[in-house]
């Protein structure tokens, strides 16, 4: 495959995004800023990295030609096929990685993101293994660098949730965990059980880009607000007040509620945030299904009835279905560790768009 042309126009588009940074209005708009940013941090890499594949292309092409040129056992054609055996796969790697850049990024993915953990079959060991999930996504976003914080949790008896709903903060986020949506099982012996049997509990996770304003319109009028003071255990501030805040979408009956914050203000917030979210994943569910056929085999589809995933204690294992890949590191996977098994996905991903474009 022929790929100046297209590093080429990666050099093309780094120049016009380079001369639209230096526009000095750009400052007033702190989103183009930032996507821009982006888009120019992206073409940088893939130019670079472009060039370098042009020159290991070139320096392939003079070495073979020092083959055909020059005596079979002379020091110069022993020079270049060594040279040859150490640029091939160089240029390998290098081609790959620009055709990573031929498959367009997913506008979502430097998005903030909300997970909503719920538990499912099992009663009250689902609300304890709902817990290890929400304990295991906030390790890892505080190994990246990223800001994990409340919105709403309905909590079990036992110290487990029934639900619960968190933004995560940082760069990438929605990049690296939208793998994550989908059913997932736990196989172990629970704290409650006296014959020591071993139980199969089931939790479902969301991973939702946080939508921003320009995604989709919500009128005043479609929206019923409410305040109510916030339950949980006596004692708490938040139980002080009226600060809880729930809100119905009247359009489709949908109900949100955020009681995390003492501030009747940023519960509001956050609760808007969350349905803005919840309506945005509905809007793309709905695009994507149009292409459903199509997209079937795909991994990371993020059906709520796929069972990605199984943690298996009483073997060490934990097995991601949609890959077919197994780690026998549990402890330190469900501890936050997950780039043993994300990392994957993402290079699945990506050659699976390679494949649709045909590279």
């Amino acid at each position: 495959m022929n790929l100046r042309p297209y590093i080429e126009k990666f050099a093309r588009r780094l120049a016009e995004v380079e001369a639209a940074l230096s526009d000095p209005k750009l400052p007033g708009n702190p989103a183009k800023l930032q996507e821009l940013s982006r888009e120019y941090a992206r073409l940088k890499d893939l130019t670079t990295t472009g060039e370098r594949y042009l020159k290991v292309q070139s320096d392939l092409a003079e070495h073979a030609q020092s083959l055909q040129t020059e005596p079979a056992e002379s020091e110069m054609a022993q020079l270049a096929r060594e040279e040859i055996a150490l640029l091939q796969p160089e240029e390998q790697s290098l081609a790959r990685r620009v055709q990573m850049g031929l498959a367009p990024p997913d506008p979502a993915d430097s998005r903030n993101t909300i997970i909503e953990i719920r538990a499912g079959a099992g009663g009250s060991e689902s609300a304890l293994f709902a817990a290890d999930l929400f304990r295991m996504y906030t390790r890892y976003a505080a190994s990246r660098g990223w800001k994990a914080e409340g919105m709403d949790s309905s909590p079990s008896d036992l110290g487990g949730f029934k639900e619960i709903i968190f933004g995560v903060t940082g760069v990438d986020v929605f990049k690296r965990l939208k793998y994550e949506s989908g059913v997932h099982r736990v196989q172990r012996v629970p704290a409650t059980e006296a014959q020591g049997r071993i139980h199969t509990s089931t939790a479902t996770v969301a991973v939702l880009p946080e939508a921003q304003e320009v995604d989709l319109e919500i009128r005043p009028e479609d929206l019923e607000i409410n305040v109510c003071r916030a339950s949980g255990k006596g004692g708490q501030g938040v139980n002080t007040t009226d600060s809880a805040v729930q809100i119905i979408y009247k359009p489709t009956g949908m109900i949100v509620r955020c009681a995390d914050e003492r501030s009747q203000q940023k519960n509001k917030v956050k609760a808007m945030t969350v349905l803005r979210s919840r309506l945005l994943e509905i809007k793309v569910a709905e695009e994507d299904a149009k292409y459903a056929a199509r997209r079937k085999e795909q991994v990371g589809t993020g059906e709520r009835n796929e069972r990605i995933r199984t943690y298996n204690f009483p073997q060490n294992r934990v097995t991601d279905h949609r890959i077919e890949l197994t780690l026998y590191n549990l402890p330190t996977f469900i501890d936050g560790s997950l780039d043993g098994i994300i990392e994957p996905l993402m290079a699945n991903d990506m050659e699976e768009r390679l494949a649709a474009l045909k590279l």
